[in-house]
């Protein structure tokens, strides 16, 4: 299959003939119903009857042509897009980051950075940190935004640049009596049911999350491993436990969780942007400046 017949046949839907298909298409009949011939024989099926007058889609070609139409689209879109980057008209910025970026800095640098270039056209990937440099290295996207504990191993051929300090404050159901606290000690965390995150066997942050506690003599009871840290605040929310985030997130949650200050842990998860050594793209400085400056206006705060 290819995109000349994917093109043709919609082309037939659309014009309610082969015949006139081909005149719209400026090539002869014969040239259109060969290739659509070709690309029944390779789905294995009809896509059109044609004992029919006028000719109708088979129910393969009504599965076929939407999907279809969605492939042309697209493919147009990237051709559009990609004469505009090479004639300077257009340009793009990939960003890679951590789930827990969309609830502090990253809303703001990303609006920073539109206001100043709005013809740029950002991409947005949710992806773990343990995972940005090989995406990166593969093109799926320019600069990753990352989360720590501890300092990061960066790659060969990587920069890593720290942008901001997070302290972890225990997030607590509203209802629990935690929540009326000032602030609460570790010891105290361990006696309740604690949620952990992320659930992926290839991520050691739930592991570093764990053995902030363990460094301590502790030792958390774990109720949940969440997938990602919007389902550990939804189960904090709904009572099922308590969890630790950065404090960074917690002005931009419900009204079912409250943060806590923990005042016996001293250890800081790091924000940080990771992107290649030969990086060219001057978008990714231009990016990581907003977000330097949006974090720097929230350690004010």
């Amino acid at each position: 299959m290819n995109f000349k017949q994917i093109k043709y046949f919609c082309e037939i839907v659309k014009a309610g003939n082969a015949t006139q298909a081909a005149k719209n298409l400026y090539i002869a009949p014969t040239a259109i119903s060969m290739q659509i011939s070709q690309l029944e024989a390779e789905l294995g099926g009809l896509l059109f009857d044609r004992t029919t007058r006028p000719m109708e889609m088979t129910d393969l070609g009504k599965f076929f042509y939407p999907r279809a139409t969605d492939i042309l689209a697209n493919t147009n879109r990237l051709e559009r897009e990609t004469k505009k980057i090479v004639s300077g008209q257009h340009g793009w910025l990939g960003l890679g980051f951590v789930r827990s970026a969309l609830f502090s800095f990253m809303p703001p640098a990303i609006r920073a950075f539109r206001k100043e270039y709005p013809e740029i056209q950002l991409d947005l990937v949710e992806e773990l940190s343990d995972f940005q440099a090989d995406s990166i290295r593969s093109g799926k996207f320019h600069v990753g935004i990352s989360r720590f504990i501890g300092s990061p191993v960066v790659p060969d051929g990587f920069i890593y640049r720290e942008i901001m300090q997070d302290p972890f404050v225990a997030a607590v159901p509203i209802n629990h009596p935690f929540a009326s606290r000032e602030s609460l000690r570790l010891n105290e965390l361990c006696k309740e049911e604690f949620i952990v995150y992320p659930k992926d066997s290839l991520s050691v942050f739930s592991g570093q999350l764990l053995s902030l506690f363990r460094e301590n003599e502790l030792e958390p009871r774990i109720a949940y491993e969440a997938v990602e840290i919007n389902t550990a605040i939804a189960l904090v929310s709904a009572g099922l436990g308590c969890t630790l985030v950065g404090e960074s997130i917690s002005s931009h949650q419900n009204n079912d969780v409250v943060f806590v200050p923990v005042e016996d842990l001293k250890t800081k998860s790091v924000i940080g942007v990771i992107f290649l050594t030969d990086e060219k793209s001057v978008f990714v400085s231009k990016f990581i400046e907003c977000l330097e400056l949006v974090c720097s206006l929230d350690m004010r705060t």
